[in-house]
């Protein structure tokens, strides 16, 4: 059996990703993604476009002081010389040596129409600009990659120029010709067809370069492979102009668990969730929670069938281990939830239901709040306290602390006439009882759930001052049978966190106010009970 050809995995979330729509990358941004790429463990980082963007330039000359890395060889991107020009002279490959990058990635035009409209010249200097340019790199000790943009295009439209393009840069000494479908118009079939009629008309080392246009990138992208393309590029989480460029995790963790292809060091993919994540914290891009492989979403089980099948054998749900990816399976608490769901959800959260009783009445529990509006899937603190409060009441389990007691609270929003946008103050009073005593507390605040934070922290810190590494990091409502207009239920999900870990907790009630005073009271007590904080009430 003929052994495959070894694949080499390009990353370019760098450049082509950083082109993403609200996406902007500082240098120091960039050497940190740079780390996590090698962690990834893959092959060639484009890092930029040196002397044409002053922050990629900033980039090439800290990372020859400041990356170390382990797998990952660094590539400059730019474009041929300019058309009359020789490349020795041109100043733009003179900024692609200063880089001290040991690739150059050429992006070079192979689709007749765009020599002559976008370049403005003709054929044949475009020929001539892509031979002297790879040449000078070359003689020069670069290792060259030639991208021929819009090749896709440019085949269907003059097949053998753009063969040509090719045929100049590989005589002239280029290492791999990648085939970009710049538009990402093109379906796999199309893509498989045309790299495979160039495989066999140049014997070529051919790389694959797909945009997301069609939805079809990633599976244009494994297409070419099959078809011999050997060199895959790609984007972290398929970041990218327009709607992105090819999702580089889901290519490598296809090619790796469903072709049996190695494309990265052992242990690599294991790291993709992780880096996945962290990549999205750099970018400040939320990550896609139904994103495959990686996704929160990817391992998530929500219906009661779903749940019973899981119990028994986890694969009868799950295409592959998620441990596989540095992922892990979730269970989701709602009204579709069975017995079994529910158990698991426990045991995910280190809670023993095994009780029939026990179980019984927390999934009638569940349903029965769920029908008043409340929603578990997102709040697994609120779920915890669900679960710890019905077994205490059973007798099943340990008592809850009851941190305190409230004997009542209130908020006034005040705006005085004249005032602009953001000139209204909230003022909350909050009268509690602690092993303290009684505690009347009150506080301002940019919002009446801000002021009803800031009182209750006021009137808890002195008896718990654990709380002070407790924060709000986030709030999100919404309006349940809004054809109630004012008068509907209102939810709040409210997201609270400390050093290590965050957590969720959920409020329901007639109005925005009552729903975040229930999510926030809880939201604290589940805090104080993973620190172990003894009640002092």
């Amino acid at each position: 059996m003929t052994a495959l050809p070894a694949l080499e995995v390009y990353d370019t979330t760098l450049r082509d990703g950083a082109q993403q729509e609200g996406l902007s990358l500082s240098v120091v941004d960039k050497l940190a993604i740079a780390r996590h790429l090698d962690d990834l463990g893959v092959g060639v980082i484009e890092g930029g476009w040196p002397g044409a963007i002053p922050k990629d330039t900033a980039f090439f000359a800290r990372a020859a002081d400041e990356l170390r890395l382990r797998h990952a060889r660094l590539a400059a991107f730019g474009s041929t010389r300019r058309p009359g020009g020789q490349a020795s002279s041109d100043a733009q490959v003179r900024a692609l040596l200063d880089s001290a990058a040991p690739v150059v990635t050429l992006v070079a035009k192979s689709h007749v129409g765009h020599v002559t409209k976008a370049l403005r010249t003709t054929p044949e200097e475009n020929l001539a600009m892509v031979a002297d340019t790879v040449a000078f790199l070359v003689a020069e000790g670069r290792e060259v990659v030639l991208d021929a943009e819009h090749f896709f295009d440019g085949w269907l439209l003059d097949r053998a120029y753009a063969l040509e393009v090719l045929q100049v840069a590989l005589a002239a000494g280029a290492s791999t010709a990648a085939l970009c479908d710049t538009n990402g118009g093109h379906l796999p079939d199309v893509v498989a067809d045309l790299v495979a009629e160039v495989v066999g008309a140049t014997g070529a080392r051919l790389g694959i370069h797909c945009h997301n246009d069609t939805g079809c990138a990633v599976a244009s992208t494994l297409a070419a492979v099959e078809a011999g393309a050997v060199q895959v590029q790609g984007t972290l989480n398929g970041y990218g102009e327009r709607t992105g460029n090819a999702d580089l995790v889901t290519v490598l963790a296809n090619l790796e668990l469903k072709r049996d292809r190695r494309v990265l060091p052992p242990g690599g993919l294991t790291e993709a969730t992780r880096i996945a994540h962290a990549v999205s914290e750099i970018t400040n891009v939320p990550p896609y929670s139904r994103q495959p492989y990686v996704g929160a979403s990817a391992f998530t089980h929500k219906a009661g069938l779903h749940a019973s099948a899981i119990r028994v054998d986890p694969d009868l749900y799950q295409h592959v281990d998620p441990t596989a990816v540095g992922n892990d399976m979730r269970m989701l608490v709602s009204e579709m939830a069975g017995r079994a769901s529910i158990e698991l959800k426990g045991r995910e959260l280190g809670l023993d239901l095994s009780d029939p009783t026990l179980l019984s009445t927390v999934t009638d529990a569940v349903k029965a709040r769920e029908q008043e509006g409340y929603t578990f899937e997102a709040a697994d603190a609120s779920f915890e306290l669900l679960v710890r409060r019905v077994a205490c009441e059973l007798g099943l389990g340990d008592d809850v602390p009851d941190y305190f007691h409230v004997d009542s609270w209130r908020v006034i929003t005040e705006t005085r006439p004249g005032g602009g946008h953001g000139d209204a103050t909230s003022e909350a009073t909050v009268r509690l009882v602690t092993g303290g005593g009684r505690t009347v507390a009150t506080a301002e605040g940019n919002g009446p759930v801000n002021a009803l934070d800031a009182a209750l922290r006021t009137a808890l810190t002195p008896t718990y001052p654990e709380l002070g590494a407790l924060e709000l990091v986030d709030f999100r409502v919404r309006i349940l049978d809004a054809s109630h207009g004012s008068d509907a239920v209102t939810r709040v999900l409210l997201e609270t966190a400390d050093d290590g870990r965050s957590w969720t907790t959920v409020g329901v009630g007639p109005n925005v106010v009552e729903a975040s005073w229930e999510a926030l009271v809880d939201g604290l007590a589940h805090g104080l009970l993973h620190r172990q904080v003894p009640s002092r009430a």
